[in-house]
């Protein structure tokens, strides 16, 4: 609590060999994974059939798996949907399109159906309880699907295309706005720490093979907003403190700046967190992914706006005399009378 109370006086720059190392060593883990294991795409990007299914109770997923498992679905992947008694099965893309995905998706309910056909009785009319499913055709109520829907793989390849378009078009357009807000020292270290960020947070998904989904790229963009706001607020005082501190040398003067807004990270990057645990722990399957880049994303931002962006600007050979406004030819003359 101490830190809240108070400006600190930590040396961060003296560590910024270490974090170098570090942050090296992570950016080539990354790459590594990105290479040779490549990303988990979800259905988003590479097409196929997603079927929720409710039931009339509480299900276990394990026992959905071990039905799927044993009628041939081994690549089904099973999530809760919202409710104890609901669940999402995503299915590998179907040969013969939204044809193939109708037989898929029907082969797949009479798999889930399969374990309560001995335990079915009628009810006390004598007649078994029947429900309507998604397609119109006739079912048992104890395990209905609500909706099935076919992703084609031309769309999720337009997808990835447009996808990184918009991270390229948001590093771009970050870079000419800082350099024009700030100066190109300060644009190129916001920048390469931009980019360090998602490396590390798209590496985490490829080294652990968690599903890339569309929610998980929009985490990444809104990463790449959380970082750039957070070394904003770090140049900003850099840039007032290089005019205020004239006599002090550059590395004292960046070491200041990041003490002073320390506290403002903490706070932010701390309640930012206590939000992404909660959706992470309590928010379900379905956002679990997007939860998850959000929480890596705040920790590597926090920490590349500290250990990143400021020292790269100080290696740049960041000066006073960069930030001073340049005075017009003939400003300091007399008025004529």
């Amino acid at each position: 609590m101490e830190l809240l109370k108070k400006d600190t006086n930590f040396n961060f720059l003296a560590a910024r060999r270490w974090a170098a190392l570090a942050s090296a060593a992570l950016l080539l883990v990354s790459v590594a994974a990105l290479v040779q294991q490549r990303l988990n795409f979800g259905i988003d990007f590479t097409g196929g059939t997603l079927v929720e299914v409710s039931y009339d109770e509480p299900v276990d997923l394990a026992q959905v798996r071990t039905v799927l498992d044993a009628a041939g679905y081994d690549r089904a992947i099973v999530q809760r949907f919202g409710a104890a008694r609901d669940i999402l099965v995503r299915l590998p893309l179907a040969e013969d399109g939204d044809a193939g995905a109708a037989v898929q998706s029907g082969a797949l309910m009479r798999a889930l159906r399969m374990p309560f056909a001995e335990s079915l009785s009628p009810d006390s009319s004598g007649i078994r309880q029947q429900c309507l499913d998604a397609n119109g055709e006739t079912a048992d109520c104890r395990v209905q699907m609500r909706r099935v829907e076919f992703v084609g793989p031309q769309f999720g390849d337009e997808l990835t295309e447009l996808g990184s378009l918009a991270m390229l078009y948001a590093l771009i357009g970050i870079l000419v706005y800082v350099a024009w807000r700030f100066q190109w020292r300060f644009a190129l270290g916001s920048v390469a720490a931009l980019v360090h960020d998602v490396l590390i947070v798209v590496g985490f998904f490829s080294v652990f093979q968690v599903e890339f989904s569309l929610p998980v790229l929009a985490a990444v963009l809104a990463v790449i907003g959380y970082s750039l706001n957070d070394t904003i607020v770090v140049f900003d005082r850099i840039r007032e403190n290089f005019r205020r501190m004239r006599k002090s040398p550059g590395v004292q003067v960046i070491n200041v700046s990041i003490n002073q807004t320390l506290r403002r990270t903490l706070l932010t990057s701390v309640t930012t967190l206590l939000v992404v645990l909660a959706l992470l722990i309590l928010g379900g399957e379905v956002i679990r992914g997007f939860a998850l880049a959000l929480l890596v994303g705040v920790l590597v931002g926090t920490y590349s706006s500290i250990f990143v962006a400021s020292p790269i600007v100080l290696a740049l050979g960041i000066s006073r005399g960069d930030l001073m406004p340049v005075k017009k030819e003939g400003e300091e003359q007399a008025p004529l009378p």
